[in-house]
């Protein structure tokens, strides 16, 4: 238990390595003994045969420890391992002011690889593409090496007084073979060799073991240069064990190769003449080649595992979407055999998958079956996508409506054949859906057909996206040649123009209602439209909807009610309410003109003697015939009426003088002795005028009053004359009057329906 009595912690490795080394000492220090010991092996036994430096190993070991953490963070195992390059140059007698002088280029090498390396693969992993890891390294290393070695030629050459292509060539190559094979290395350990599996770590060790003895045979053999034979080895380890193989088979090789030359043994000793600066440029040329005889063996066994990895990855994700989707997944060879069924389709269709491994054509509706089969034949034959829905019977006898996706691919198998890979999905609930939307608007469609009135949707471009058929009966439009068409198009510019404005009021959100006229058909037709804003679900106005209907015969219906309550049945007249809402306008439009008023009441002598000796139909004639005649007296603008009985009025406000006026009482009243052919009898008829003629203010009631005294004053004249009185005209004011001929010659035959 802890301090604290809890349970005890589990042991973490790392953080009891943080214990034991709490201010991280521990990498500084292996990082100084690694680049030191490395830097005075390769400088120790160069010096000590008097040759070139073979194999520069230093900076490539530190590639893997600088590539796990932040260049930031690097810095202080850089600076150790720099530490221990100068400790080695310093243990060897070399004067430190030319070592310090090294260093920088010793640390840009380095860092130029692991930067670019870095920037290249942030994380290197086990799908890290190791042919585009191996071209980046390459690269970098040809041009740290390339620039280190600049570096190190000119400060060889001024201290050590060194040829300036002697120092750059050997500094190159040491540097650059040293780079690929000890960076490779350290990047294999660092990311590979920990997580190897401990089974796997025996045959390794064996393999390497192998390696070594003949790498160490072939370098000791003073006779026969048998330097070829770590290739098979080599190789080997490189099929077996891949890329880390190779790299840790290259550091062994080269060690070898390098250390023989060095001392003076092993297959290049062989060559006479040469000197041992020669022999360790061989030497390097053959590690090089070694290189590029394993390497691209080794790239493209990993690529290969990358990509079969891959692969199975690929097929797990697919076999397990496949598996556990609720969709019915297949594969169907050319001859209708299923080589893949989703175990969906249990508990899609109740089936098991072996009960679908070959064709089932019965299960298909046989309504669709048809279908069905030509839709195969066509993805066949045009190869692609295709899409269906259709029905699939389930197990228990009942059918699902299936939403069917089918695409040609080249089957996997490698015969050349294409197979077909199905997916279906069960659509019933939405098919169901569709059906009693589609039922549902079928019903929509045929009560707004049969509506008596003209339906339409009108776009935010005044375009009709929809009319019902009614308007075939309107205007004979086909609703089908509207759609798309604009209201001008359609309406006409003229009928357009009066619609625009409510249109606009309608786009803006209001609701409107109005009337309008048009000609169709070449008759005079009557609508009232009704605009309701098409709003989104937002409220947003995208449309207009349009309701018409014709009231022509309700506009009519109103003009003969106006009639009839305007105008007497039997004359066909206008009746006394209809002279009464008139007659002050006649005296308005007098007054504002300063003109004369006339108004004349007529009235038929002894008219019930007429009715008593003839009867009431003869009677009737008579009165219609009197109100023809009148009617044929008067003037456009003036107005006859009858007050009711026998009893007319004739009204005049367009009089230019009082003779003219005179004039008009005489000739009405010997105009109105007629002779009425009524069939059964031919009726004499007399009349007796009235009028008054005025020109002031004066109120209807008041003219009335004036001409009923004036007709008044004729029937106490005996009958079968007129009299007249004035008001507003100076002298005749209140007074005069005429007599007219109570004889024959004031007569004018008429007779039942007919005039002349």
């Amino acid at each position: 238990p802890n301090a604290r009595g809890g349970s005890p912690q589990p042991k973490d490795p790392k953080s009891m390595l943080a214990r034991r080394d709490p201010h991280g000492l521990w990498p500084l220090f292996a990082a100084f003994v690694l680049a030191g010991g490395l830097s005075f092996y390769a400088l120790a036994l160069a010096r000590a045969n008097h040759s070139p430096v073979a194999l520069w190993l230093a900076n490539g070991a530190l590639i893997g420890w600088l590539l796990q953490r932040p260049l930031a963070q690097a810095w202080p195992v850089l600076v150790s391992a720099l530490l221990g390059f100068v400790a080695a140059k310093v243990s060897l007698g070399d004067s430190l002011l030319e070592t310090m002088l090294l260093v920088p280029f010793q640390a840009l090498e380095t860092v130029i690889v692991s930067e670019s390396i870095r920037r290249r693969f942030p994380q290197i992993t086990q799908d890290t593409r190791f042919i585009d890891l191996a071209r980046v390294g390459v690269i970098s290393a040809l041009v740290g090496s390339g620039l280190c070695a600049l570096g190190l030629m000119c400060i060889l050459h001024l201290w050590s007084q060194v040829g300036v292509l002697m120092a750059l060539n050997t500094q190159f190559r040491a540097h650059f073979v040293g780079m690929v094979i000890a960076g490779s290395a350290s990047l294999v350990f660092t990311l590979h060799l920990r997580r190897v599996p401990a089974g796997r770590i025996w045959p390794l060790v064996r393999d390497l073991i192998l390696l070594v003895a003949i790498t160490a045979g072939v370098c000791v053999e003073p006779r026969v240069p048998l330097v070829f034979l770590v290739y098979l080895p080599l190789l080997w380890l490189v099929y077996r064990h891949r890329f880390a193989g190779m790299v840790i088979g290259m550091a062994i090789i080269a060690l070898g190769v390098s250390l023989a030359t060095t001392v003076g043994v092993g297959p290049f000793n062989l060559v006479v003449g040469v000197t041992p600066a020669f022999r360790i440029v061989m030497g390097q040329v053959f590690i090089g080649i070694t290189c590029f005889v394993a390497l691209p063996v080794a790239l493209v066994l990993a690529e290969q595992d990358r990509l079969r990895k891959q692969m199975q990855e690929s097929e797990l994700r697919y076999r397990m979407l496949a598996d556990y989707s609720g969709d019915l997944v297949m594969r169907i060879r050319p001859n209708g055999d299923r080589m893949y069924v989703s175990p969906s389709v249990k508990d899609l269709l109740g089936w098991e998958v072996e009960d679908f491994h070959k064709p089932r054509p019965d299960l298909i509706h046989p309504d669709d079956r048809e279908r069905i089969a030509a839709e195969v034949v066509k993805l066949r034959m045009e190869g692609g996508t295709t899409n269906a829905t259709y029905r699939l019977q389930h197990k228990d006898g009942h059918y699902l409506w299936i939403e069917a996706f089918a695409r040609l691919v080249p089957s996997p198998d490698g015969d050349d054949t294409m197979d077909i890979i199905y997916t279906g999905r069960d659509v019933t609930e939405r098919v169901r859906i569709e059906q009693a939307l589609l039922e549902s608007q079928g019903q929509l469609r045929t009560v707004t057909d049969n509506v008596p009135a003209v339906i339409a949707r009108i776009d935010m471009n005044e375009r009709y996206t929809y009319v019902n058929r009614y308007v075939e009966q309107v205007s004979g439009e086909i609703p089908s040649e509207i759609i798309g068409r604009s209201v001008r198009e359609v309406r006409g510019s003229g009928l357009y123009e009066r619609l625009k404005p409510y249109l606009d009021r309608a786009y803006d959100g209001e609701s409107v209602i109005f009337e309008y006229a048009a000609e169709y058909r070449g008759k005079p037709l009557h609508f009232q439209c009704h605009y309701v804003p098409d709003r989104d679900a937002r409220g947003k106005v995208r449309g207009v909807y349009a309701l018409t209907t014709e009231i022509t015969h309700i506009k009519n219906a109103e003009r003969e009610l106006l009639r009839l309550a305007h105008q007497d049945m039997l004359t066909g007249l206008a009746n006394r309410r209809y002279f009464s809402e008139r007659v002050s306008i006649f005296l308005m439009q007098a007054q504002q003109r300063n003109a004369m008023v006339l108004l004349a009441l007529v009235d038929i002598d002894n008219f019930k003697a007429i009715n008593d000796t003839y009867g009431h139909a003869v009677g009737d004639v008579v009165l219609a015939e009197v109100g023809q005649c009148l009617q044929k007296l008067v003037r456009e603008g003036e107005m006859v009426a009858r007050l009711g009985g026998d009893e007319f009025v004739v009204l005049c406000n367009d009089i230019g003088s009082l003779k003219q006026a005179k004039a008009f009482v005489q000739s009405l009243w010997e105009r109105l002795h007629i002779t009425i052919d009524a069939g059964v009898a031919k009726v004499t008829v007399n009349m007796s005028v009235g009028a008054a003629i005025c020109k002031n203010e004066l109120s209807d009631d008041a003219l009335m009053k004036l001409a009923d005294d004036a007709l008044y004053k004729a029937k106490e004249a005996g009958r079968d004359t007129y009299r007249y009185l004035t008001h507003g005209l100076g002298n005749g004011d209140g007074g005069g009057g005429s007599s007219g001929s109570n004889g024959a010659n004031g007569h004018q035959d008429i007779k039942l329906g007919q005039a002349r």
